[in-house]
């Protein structure tokens, strides 16, 4: 047992979107692109209906994600990235949770690995961990057919988090030594300690 706790990796895993980001990334990053392209506004409604078929349970996750993020048809992966450099370096940090950064900062120093699992499209979260450095990042994966971004596998939440965890440490023994989100989902029942981030950013021990 004792060897096996020596060999284990140990991570912190936290949540992106009202967790260490304090709004949310995907309302937030649409206001950036209708200023950048007034033209998208006019995507508003569509998104509001989707988040109806959503509530009501009438679609899945992953078909919400394809049609909430139909805003950014066609606008290519790298102008994607280039306006999300620019969101990212407008939002970051002061509209981050400074509890969580300075426990994922700790952690770093102690050689834990830091690692972020979103629900948020890669496409456009990967600029944010060049301005802050983890050690991995997953978010929902999706690929642009020239026209529209479709969700590759299932969007990244709850049970897919988990998922994506295994995949990455292929068989190596991990340890979920803390993790932080704002919903009760399934990343926190495997954490050794797990926090609930409120609306109003406090940090709540479950």
């Amino acid at each position: 047992m004792a060897d096996k706790e020596q060999n284990e990796i140990k991570v912190v895993v936290f949540d992106l979107n009202g967790t260490f980001y304090t709004k949310s990334s995907k309302e937030e990053f649409f206001k950036f692109i209708s200023k950048k392209k007034p033209h998208k506004l006019a995507y508003y409604f569509q998104m509001v209906y989707y988040k109806v078929l959503l509530k009501i349970h009438q679609i899945r996750m992953t078909e919400f994600k394809e049609n909430f993020f139909n805003y950014l048809n066609n606008i290519p992966p790298e102008q994607v990235e280039q306006y999300a450099w620019e969101f990212w370096q407008q939002e970051y940090p002061n509209e981050f949770n400074k509890e969580i950064k300075a426990k994922l900062d700790k952690y770093k120093q102690e050689g834990v690995q830091v690692i972020c699992a979103t629900g948020a499209l890669e496409v456009y979260v990967k600029p944010l961990f060049e301005l802050y450095p983890v050690d991995l990042y997953f978010g929902t994966q999706t690929m642009y057919d020239g026209e529209t971004y479709i969700v590759e596998g299932k969007a990244c939440k709850d049970e897919e988090k988990i998922k994506r965890l295994d995949k990455h440490f292929n068989g190596k023994p991990y340890r979920i030594v803390e993790a932080y989100s704002d919903n009760k989902e399934n990343i926190l029942d495997e954490a050794d300690r797990a926090w609930l981030v409120k609306d109003d950013g406090k940090l709540v021990r479950l």
